[in-house]
């Protein structure tokens, strides 16, 4: 009989009681795919008596999780602790340390982190895998790093927040304001503990950023990830996109453009008919595009006990198998450092603001984008029974610097009830 592949497990809440799950019972099925059977023999948390739903008698169990990192019968630590550095970080070194193979959900650490603890899994001649933490059950980084490997990458984007696509799909359907939906979502344990990782487009930006690493072959950068969360969108927002054929999603771009790397993580409008436009609650969606298969489409749940429990185990398996392949698809003193770049390729955006409803507030506002350089495609007011006239502008093709050029222009014109909000209608 061949010789087990040993798991240690840092981390009992959703995910890594979900991997013991997931253990137990494909027993059977996982020995049949890898050639060997693959067991769990010790288990860290933070609570050691604590109701999880399955027993964890038959494990070792270690009350330090950078002890169990370095066990003599771990083969495989498995770290779903969470956190950019503190134990999950210190662990994850200890067991590239201890020449342990390293499977990891944790993308905060990974983005804040990724490129030393690559180098030193390369060096130490271990594995370090991280499907599970990039869009839940989708195998994006398998798809990246594998199937597509024979692809110049030309753009990744995608939805990545599965609580943010269901803040603003709840906020379509029931026709509820951005706060009551926010407070449902919290209600639902959707939320994490900080809610601006989620609503503010941080936990998305850590997982473009490791994306962008993999299709385009640079050092993670996410302090290069522009962030703009989905704060700012009202039920007006939502109901003017959708009168024109577009439903706002929190969407991620990466794109590399001779100026350097594009990466920007922000609101905006795409056609309601697309696949990212019919995605619906807290599902994921990423989308790349290659030179050899143009654009590929993938779908599925992006958290959750057994989804994102399936993606450590594909990673496990890999390892059972024998399979490596580098952290971010090459070697990783081979990636480069890429100048960051703000997105320059013109597109339509939408506008809205709020004027006060005196004669030529909307000639002003008009006289200032053309000003700048920015048309105006289309251009509606709407009814109102207060002193502050709702307006509606869609834009011709413009760049986003002639635009926050006029935007800030505007902010000094004695029409503005409100601050004007800007968001990219994005071709799909």
């Amino acid at each position: 009989m061949s010789t087990p592949l040993r798991l240690g497990i840092a981390g009992l809440g959703t995910v890594g009681t979900g991997v013991v799950k997931i253990v137990r019972q494909k027993a059977n099925l996982l020995a049949a795919r890898t050639g060997r059977p693959i067991e769990i023999t010790a288990v860290s948390a933070r609570t050691r008596d604590k109701d999880r739903g399955v027993t964890l008698s038959s494990y070792a169990w270690e009350d330090d999780p950078v002890a169990l990192a370095t066990r003599d019968d771990v083969d495989v630590f498995v770290e779903l602790m969470g956190g950019s550095d503190g134990p999950a970080k210190a662990a994850t070194e200890a067991a590239i340390g201890a020449g342990k193979h390293v499977v990891t959900a944790n993308k905060a650490m990974l983005a804040m982190h990724g490129n030393t603890l690559a180098q030193a899994a390369e060096a130490a001649d271990v594995a370090l895998r991280f499907e599970a933490a990039v869009a839940g059950g989708i195998p994006v980084i398998k798809a990246l790093t594998e199937g597509l490997a024979g692809n110049d990458i030309t753009r990744v984007m995608g939805v990545m927040n599965g609580t943010c696509n269901y803040i603003l799909t709840r906020m379509q359907s029931a026709g509820l304001p951005y706060e009551d939906v926010f407070e449902e979502a919290n209600q639902l344990g959707y939320l994490e503990a900080d809610p601006q990782l989620d609503v503010g487009g941080i936990d998305a930006g850590h997982k473009l950023a490791l994306l962008s690493a993999i299709a385009f072959g640079t050092r993670v950068d996410f302090d290069g990830v522009e962030l703009e969360g989905i704060g700012q969108i009202t039920i007006a927002d939502i109901n003017h996109a959708a009168d024109m054929g577009f439903r706002i999603k929190l969407l991620g771009v990466a794109q590399m453009t001779g100026r350097g790397l594009e990466q920007r993580m922000s609101p905006c409008l795409v056609p309601k008919n697309s696949p990212l436009g019919q995605l619906e609650g807290g599902t994921n969606m990423v989308v790349i595009e290659g030179d050899q298969v143009e654009q590929i489409v993938m779908r599925g749940p992006g958290a959750g006990m057994g989804p994102t429990a399936s993606a450590v185990m594909g990673d496990v398996t890999d390892i059972a198998r024998g399979f490596r392949v580098s952290t971010f698809g090459v070697p990783a003193n081979q990636l480069e450092a890429a100048a960051p770049a703000r997105a320059v390729t013109p597109a339509p955006y939408y506008l809205r603001m709020s004027l006060d409803d005196k004669p030529g507030a909307l000639a002003k506002v008009a006289t200032v984008l053309g000003k700048a350089g920015v048309s105006i495609d289309r251009m509606r007011q709407y009814r109102h029974d207060d002193s502050t006239a709702p307006v509606l502008i869609v834009t011709h093709k413009t760049t986003r610097a002639a635009l926050d050029e006029a935007l800030d222009e505007m902010t000094r014109l004695d029409v503005m009830a409100t601050q004007p909000v800007a968001l990219r209608i994005e071709s799909v």
